[in-house]
């Protein structure tokens, strides 16, 4: 049975209370860093097994547990978040791909480039809170060529190699809600 199927038509949004959007990348080639960020907005629809997904990202709200690291990334070596304060992506499919996995490709615009991503996502369950509210929950991930997006900025380490990895891992961990 496809995921898509199993769930009720209408509109959800992301609540960012109990989701994370995340990355993790190489450092020094020995280990990863990882990062998310804290305010971030999303909704999607579905409609006879058809949907649609939006997310917009606050860039300033990175975290990876390093005040002088976020400082950093958010300066224009990376993100240059003066200039560019916000990430977006918008689906322009959804589908099923397996008994629990639903694929949703979209464009990703980061800094001012905007280009195609695929994200491949579990379905991880519904429910209803203590509340009232329908949720429905997904995780996934994706990666990325950071310097596809102008995310240039990089040290040469002295055994070879660099301090920040190309390839960053995006990690999605899903909680919406139905709108009522």
């Amino acid at each position: 049975m496809s995921v898509l199927s199993t769930l009720p038509s209408g509109s959800f949004a992301i609540d960012p209370s109990h989701s994370r959007i995340g990355f993790s990348a190489r450092h020094a080639m020995v280990t990863k860093v990882r990062g998310a960020f804290n305010e971030f907005s999303g909704t999607g629809s579905l409609t006879n097994g058809a949907g649609s997904v939006t997310v917009e990202i606050n860039v300033a709200s990175i975290d990876t547990r390093s005040a002088d690291r976020d400082g950093h990334l958010q300066s224009p070596d990376f993100f240059d978040v003066a200039n560019f304060p916000k990430i977006t992506f918008v689906s322009t499919s959804v589908k099923d791909s397996g008994s629990d996995k639903v694929v949703v490709d979209g464009n990703i615009t980061i800094k001012d480039v905007t280009k195609p991503i695929s994200i491949t996502f579990e379905y991880t369950g519904a429910a209803t809170d203590p509340f009232g509210n329908a949720r429905v929950g997904f995780e996934g991930e994706a990666e990325i060529n950071r310097k596809d997006f102008g995310l240039t900025w990089n040290a040469a380490l002295e055994t070879g190699g660099l301090l920040v990895s190309e390839n960053i891992k995006l990690e999605f961990e899903i909680s919406a809600i139905a709108a009522k």
